[in-house]
């Protein structure tokens, strides 16, 4: 399997809708062909069209291909949790001025259920153990 060079650090440009369905595929399945991603999307376009999204996503610095035999595999250049926390760092700067109770406050108003009396004790106790690292 030879190894493509590594692309630049993943830029700020903001992902389309399509562009994060195909990351989420590469973060739930791993690296990937054009035409696995475009078998695990709903309503994918053309196998064509699959290889040229994952190609801007590459020149974009957030996927890199290797070669397997004839096909390019595509994976993410950063780890799922990386871009977790990266992209609730964006979230929590750009919708709530930076703030974390602001932003659970959203959260616990926009659910659709109830938390469970389990839940619950469970975000108390996160809470307390953030408190006692000092966060």
């Amino acid at each position: 399997m030879a190894v493509v060079p590594r692309s630049p650090a993943p830029t700020p440009d903001a992902l389309s809708r399509r562009e994060r369905q195909i990351l989420d595929v590469l973060y739930r399945h791993g690296p990937s062909s054009a035409g696995e991603v475009c078998a695990r999307l709903a309503g994918a376009p053309s196998e064509t069209a699959m290889r040229t999204l994952l190609r801007i996503l590459e020149d974009k610095g957030h996927v890199r291909h290797t070669r397997v035999g004839t096909r390019h595999v595509y994976a993410p250049t950063v780890a799922r949790d990386q871009a977790r926390a990266s992209a609730l760092r964006h979230l929590l700067g750009t919708f709530f001025g930076g703030s974390t109770r602001d932003a659970v406050a959203a959260l616990l108003d926009a659910s659709e259920r109830d938390l469970s009396p389990a839940e619950r004790e469970e975000l108390i106790a996160m809470i307390a153990d953030a408190r006692a690292r000092g966060a």
